[in-house]
């Protein structure tokens, strides 16, 4: 190949570069466009026309720029447009505290979620959707219970939730967004849902942050598979709120369950003994029996404030341990063992390591773990797809 088609050829792949996923980049940092243009060194105008596709190809020096000041591959700007998520298509918990910056930072993520998502199932059987339709359900309590019931659960406790979750094919990444602006999210994508629970929140409340997304997926449909939602959220979405939470605590803390277990509280340490069975906050499980008239309003009110003065307002002292994906943790053990390494993951999937791990709980780990020849045998493994 001569000078002149290598020039040619190198023109046609500037050609491809896709404005979007640079503004797809952008959001995910967090940068506004005046920001980045003033880190690459371009001018915000030249940004604005480059994300928007109508400025000419991009010089190579400029995507350089771009590309470091992003710490993402250069290629990752060339690939075709990712699946977009709205806004309308999520479920976002803060409606007065979530700034624009974070809720767009938010929808990056699952942007990348999804591709990783994609990814991981070309490669891995993962388990399919088993989730009922309740949208016609006006009751969270019953509607809880319906669930448990398809699910055969009872009224036991839920041992670990992301497990079950994943279990009945519900894909579960993590969102390290370093604000509690962004409780966690969920949505619909070709008919399989998605949550995605922020772990800057305490392991009982990033828990029940999981339990009223599984409410939304379940009584709402989020962009469910006609990506349509629901009508009575587009007219009351803080009720919809409302009934997921209703919903989360009803599933937690089944009704039986409680008052069989718990009929009543002779003090606060009782109450904060017993919220180790249940999984939850000290504060749920108090917002839980006076819902249930297991606590007068008196009672309640006076629970809270001595919850408030021993730091369980905000925080969870002596608290459970965190839950993690099951699913993901499975899927790099097998590429471990298949001599993946991160940096080999991040480069077919053309992201930055930091972006993956954030989104899979911190498990894609080092390019091999100390104690991978150490792994549990026993642990159940994915069925790799051959093809």
């Amino acid at each position: 190949m001569n000078v002149l088609q290598e020039d040619s050829k190198q023109d046609e792949y500037m050609s491809m570069f896709n404005g979007k996923r640079l503004a797809l980049a952008r959001k995910r940092s967090k940068y506004t466009g005046k920001r980045l243009a003033e880190i690459a060194g371009i001018t915000p105008v030249t940004l604005s026309k480059i994300e928007r596709n109508i400025h000419k190809a991009p010089e190579a020096e400029t995507i350089d720029k771009l590309a470091k000041a992003l710490g993402y591959p250069k290629d990752f700007f060339y690939l075709d447009d990712a699946d977009e998520l709205t806004a309308e298509a999520a479920s976002f918990r803060s409606f007065t505290k979530l700034t624009a910056r974070d809720r767009d930072a938010a929808l990056a993520a699952g942007y990348i979620a999804f591709e990783i998502s994609d990814w991981v199932s070309e490669r891995f059987n993962l388990p399919e959707p088993d989730i009922i339709d309740l949208s016609s359900e006006n009751n969270p309590e019953l509607a809880a219970k319906s669930l448990r019931i398809y699910w055969g659960l009872g009224e036991a406790p839920i041992p670990n939730l992301i497990n079950l979750l994943e279990a009945k094919g519900v894909r579960v990444f993590s969102l390290s967004e370093n604000t509690k602006s962004v409780d966690a999210f969920s949505c619909w994508r070709n008919e399989t849902p998605y949550i995605f629970l922020n772990t800057f929140k305490t392991a009982e409340r990033s828990r029940f942050d999981a339990a009223h997304e599984l409410g939304h997926l379940v009584m709402h449909q989020h962009g469910g598979p006609n990506e349509l939602r629901s009508i009575k959220e587009q007219h009351d979405p803080r009720a919809t709120e409302k009934e997921a939470d209703q919903f989360a605590s009803a599933f937690l803390m089944p009704k039986d369950d409680l008052k069989a277990r718990l009929p009543f509280i002779k003090s606060i340490d009782t109450l904060i003994k017993a919220k180790e069975r249940w999984r939850v906050s000290a504060m749920a499980l108090a917002y839980r029996m006076h819902e249930l008239s297991l606590l007068t309003d008196w009672q309640y009110r006076s629970a809270c404030i001595e919850l408030d003065r021993r730091g369980y307002r905000n925080n969870e002292p002596d608290g459970i341990e965190r839950e993690y994906s099951t699913v993901w943790q499975k899927v790099f053990e097998q590429l471990w063992a298949e001599r993946k390494t991160r940096d080999n993951i991040a480069n077919d999937l053309y992201l930055p390591v930091k972006e993956i791990d954030a989104l899979v709980f911190g498990l894609i780990g080092n390019a091999l773990p100390k104690n991978r020849s150490q792994t549990s045998k026993k642990s159940s493994k994915l069925r790799v797809v051959h093809g």
